[in-house]
């Protein structure tokens, strides 16, 4: 019972007294929102592939508190790389100037599509080690299949990976280190950086489109030429080279096509609308590899890169003068 205005006494139900309660009770709880429903994240292993399944994408997962991460022994080592958060394999394959299955290869990745942060991943190849045998001689000790950097030329089929060996296969067995056991038995302590090989200077380059410069190279802020044109120009492959990666992965890249050179040499050609070209494809000089577009970026350009030993150079100190 309640008095109204008038005086009189009103009778207010008991039920209705009952959800007045509820009610006043759930917004004393939650005065300025909803309840929030608590979410758990996925179990450790259901990492999947990023949307388009492009190849050599990587999830990246958090270390565990308290967990030697693979390869931890090599950390800060030369020829091997720390694995940071926002990292991808692709990424740390193209600033490295590596192919990332032969990332994945050295560093003995049963997944490629999923590292971790506080990894250490083989960037370069594995070295011949000088043996001294009897009488003071040096011979050279060869490189295990599992190790061996490939040497081979452009139309040569692609020999089978590591990585295509089932898990069990002595082959892909691994050491405490994160390589393959026996590479890491017989490789140096300190794998050497990459070097520039004899010979690899000389590419023969080209202009990858037609179209006017219209961004430079700038060191600390764009890592190659922004060539303008039209969607559906030609974007040509500048030399000589397999496809390394052809794909979406790379974030800021839009679709993106790398094709390795040589040892020393590779080409990244970004924002396309199409690409005309799969991975491990040979490729020639003049080839056309894509069609230009604006994939990830504000305007139709070719974003184009030349990378010498991984580190970005101004291309237009190597292609022809127009």
């Amino acid at each position: 019972m309640r008095p109204s205005r008038s005086g009189r006494a009103i009778k207010v139900p008991g039920l209705c007294l009952l959800v007045m309660a509820a009610l006043l009770t759930a917004c004393a709880g939650s005065p300025n929102h909803a309840p929030v429903e608590e979410r758990k994240p996925p179990p450790r292993g259901a990492a999947s592939r990023p949307a388009g399944g492009d190849s050599g994408a990587a999830v990246l997962r958090p270390a565990e508190p308290g967990k030697a991460q693979p390869g931890a022994d090599n950390a800060d080592k030369p020829g091997y790389y720390t694995v940071k958060p926002g990292d991808t394999l692709i990424r740390i394959a193209l600033d490295n100037g590596q192919n990332w299955r032969d990332v994945q290869r050295w560093s003995n990745l049963e997944n490629p599509h999923v590292i971790e942060v506080g990894q250490v991943l083989r960037v370069a190849p594995p070295v011949a080690e000088p043996v001294v045998v009897a009488g003071g001689a040096a011979v050279v000790k060869p490189v295990p299949a599992s190790g061996r950097v490939e040497s081979r030329p452009l139309d040569a089929p692609r020999e089978a990976t590591a990585a295509s060996a089932p898990a069990s296969s002595p082959a892909t067995a691994t050491s405490t280190t994160g390589a393959p056991a026996a590479a890491a038995a017989s490789a140096p302590p300190a794998a050497a950086k990459a070097q520039a090989r004899e010979g690899d200077e000389a590419v023969a380059w080209m202009w990858p489109a037609s179209g006017p410069v219209v961004a430079p190279f700038d060191e600390g802020r764009n890592k190659g030429l922004a060539v303008g044109g039209k969607a559906g120009d030609p974007v040509l492959a500048a030399a000589d080279g397999r496809v390394v990666y052809a794909g979406s992965g790379l974030r800021g890249y839009g679709n993106l096509v790398i094709v390795k050179h040589n040892a020393t040499y590779l080409s990244a050609y970004a924002h396309n609308q199409v690409l005309l070209v799969k991975d491990e494809q040979v490729v020639r000089r003049g080839q056309k590899i894509a069609e230009m577009g604006s994939s990830d970026a504000e305007r139709v350009q070719l974003h184009f890169e030349i990378r010498r030993l991984g580190v970005p150079v101004d291309p237009l100190r190597l292609l022809p003068a127009r």
